[in-house]
């Protein structure tokens, strides 16, 4: 009850559009509806039908979703039409929690909405149906300013379903009149028909005066395929369908947005036993993404708990399924991680990973996580430290799951950075010297002198090559050929002449000369790496501290914002302050006014009274 005084919240019509427009997405706002249904199947709900009706009073095109779960009481029914209510925030197995959602898909699909829900016997209570008209139409052209939602109940009284008043029978009637004057029923049989479709529960809701896209054509494409229900605009790429056909294990990638039978087929991570989605006549194949995957991993990703909000239950965790998906052998661009929250699909296909080449590519992940808020439209999380560091991570698992094995599925291998960084400082390369300048000499001399003959350790070259000088000497002495003596001759490498020998040793020594030339110029290229690097990284401090420059700049404006937002408070407190003490003083003079009015009153009958007193004594004197 609404204690004496108190008064209601209006809520204008214009509220019913405003508020639909946070589904930016159509065939998100309809999830929202197949959400519903599957809440359901605690109820007893075995399906939810998607279907495309014929308005018989314009013939134009209306949407059904439907289901045979436990319906909605007369009570339950004015809930479900209010703003905000919700008996499922508190349950942990079901999906909804704002109690927002019918209000916002339904007005996102269309202007009027009309729903049937009939609940059976239960408690002692006894059956009962319920018809509600949620109309924007109606409420526009009627210059309603609060939102009414005219209903009608009957209830079964043995066999036969008797009208239910709640306040009286005019009301009801009124009702029945407005709900057949603004809904596509002609007449109240019209209406009782529609509770045929339904067995003895269900909730069957009918959304028509479908909204137009800017090129006026009926958003939802009800004719490209007669057994989908499909979105024009810019959620439909033809190249992306063409591809479609040519890559089937990417098919849900390339048309979940434009396509509703491809989106609800791996909107839920896991469909109920017994349960079923029908769309226009044909069952929906439910679709696990980890089936589209090959050399699949599996990854345990556990939050840490904190003073953020963190859940500390260690049984919170999220297992996450990576892999290449099946065509990633023909390069195409398909990657992102599903995140589902309590069997939901929240993000699909979540790109983390925004390389500018090829890198990534083809790379997917399934994961449920429960410790994310998902945002009221569910179409993405709320943005917290939470998910940040789950966000970090997949771009880690990725990374890494990618330099692994892209060299798989044919790309060129990745290394590590560290590690290539790590190798550069060990192994010595043509192109890359090692780094040690100790060491230089001896590789580049072994690297030219040695090059193209048997190799022999340093001390040896130096002494054939002081032994060729000894040579050299004897003959310019005039020594000769029998001038050696025997250990001469045995030195002299079975009898070469000393002259070729020396031209050799000039040939080593030039070759020795090139190495320290290598050196030099290995020395003059490290140098100049080094130099750019120093410019290198001024740049970046230099972009570094212009960055945080803008970061200065924008922190004050906002402070300076929030200052002009605090004065301008300030002021209309001032004002209201003035306005409420001018309004006193009115009342206080209106008062005074009153008052004086009153005893002006009072004195001119006082006057009045006396005058009539006198005339009347006058005239008993002039009587004889």
């Amino acid at each position: 009850m609404v204690p004496v005084g108190m008064d209601h919240v209006r809520v204008h019509p214009k509220f019913l559009h405003s508020n639909a427009t946070s589904h930016k997405w159509a065939l998100g706002a309809l999830a929202e509806l197949l959400d519903n249904s599957m809440d359901e199947v605690c109820n007893g709900a075995t399906f939810v039908n998607v279907d495309m009706l014929k308005n018989k009073k314009d013939a134009t095109k209306m949407l059904l979703v439907e289901d045979n779960g436990g319906g909605m009481d007369p009570d339950r029914l004015r809930q479900c039409m209010s703003l905000g209510y919700s008996a499922k925030s508190k349950s942990a197995n079901t999906i909804g929690q704002y109690g927002n959602g019918f209000k916002t898909s339904t007005m996102r699909l269309g202007a009027d909405v009309i729903v049937f829900s009939c609940c059976r016997e239960k408690e002692g209570r006894s059956s009962t149906r319920s018809i509600g008209l949620l109309s924007y139409t109606f409420l526009r052209n009627t210059g309603k300013e609060d939102i009414v939602v005219p209903m009608i109940d009957y209830v079964k009284e043995g066999e036969v379903w008797a009208k239910m008043t709640r306040s009286s029978s005019d009301v009801w009637k009124n009702n029945l009149e407005i709900i057949l004057q603004w809904s596509p029923y002609c007449s109240e049989d019209d209406l009782l028909q529609q509770f045929n479709f339904m067995t003895d529960q269900g909730t069957r809701i009918v959304i028509y005066n479908l909204w137009d896209d800017d090129q006026g054509e009926l958003e939802l494409d009800f004719d490209t395929d007669q057994h989908d229900i499909q979105v024009r605009g810019a959620n439909r790429d033809e190249k992306k369908i063409q591809m479609a056909r040519q890559c089937p294990n990417s098919r849900h990638f390339l048309t979940y947005r434009h396509s509703l039978r491809s989106y609800a087929s791996i909107l839920y991570l896991r469909l109920p036993r017994g349960f079923k989605m029908i769309l226009r006549g044909e069952k929906i194949e439910h679709h696990n993404i980890v089936n589209d995957m090959m050399m699949k991993q599996e990854v345990t990703y556990r939050p840490q708990p904190g003073p953020d909000g963190v859940p500390k239950d260690p049984s919170m965790v999220a297992v996450v399924a990576i892999g290449f998906v099946k065509d990633a052998k023909d390069h195409i661009d398909v990657q992102g991680f599903n995140v589902y929250h309590k069997n939901r699909l929240i993000k699909p296909f979540w790109r983390v990973w925004n390389a500018a080449g090829s890198d990534g590519r083809g790379v997917i992940g399934v994961l449920e996580a429960n410790f994310v808020e998902p945002a009221h439209d569910k179409q993405g999380f709320e943005r917290t430290t939470v998910l940040s560091r789950l966000e970090a991570r997949l771009l880690q698992m990725q990374k890494t799951y990618w330099t692994t094995n892209c060299h798989k599925i044919g790309y060129a291998p990745r290394r590590n950075k560290k590690l290539i960084n790590g190798s550069e400082d060990k192994d010595g390369s043509p192109e890359a010297p090692h780094s040690s300048t100790k060491g230089l000499p001896k590789r580049t001399f072994s690297a030219h002198v040695f090059s193209g003959q048997q190799k022999s350790s340093t001390s040896s070259f130096h002494s054939s090559h002081k032994m060729a000088e000894s040579c050299v000497t004897r003959g310019l002495n005039g020594t000769g050929k029998g001038g050696y003596s025997s250990n001469d001759k045995a030195a002299s490498f079975g009898g070469v002449r000393t002259q070729p020998l020396a031209a050799k040793s000039n040939s080593k020594e030039a070759d020795v000369s090139n190495g320290h030339n290598s050196i030099q110029q290995l020395t003059n290229e490290n140098t100049s790496l080094k130099n750019r690097l120093k410019r290198l990284e001024e740049t970046m401090l230099h972009e570094l501290q212009n960055e945080r420059d803008k970061n200065k700049a924008l922190t004050e404006q906002v402070r300076a914002l929030e200052e002009q937002v605090q004065v301008l408070n300030n002021e209309q407190e001032a004002l209201i302050s003035i306005f409420e003490e001018e309004r006193s003083r009115r009342e206080m003079d209106e008062e005074k006014l009153r008052n004086k009015l009153k005893e002006a009153s009072a004195t001119i009958q006082e006057l009045s009274g006396k005058l009539y007193s006198g005339e009347s004594h006058s005239y008993t004197k002039r009587e004889p």
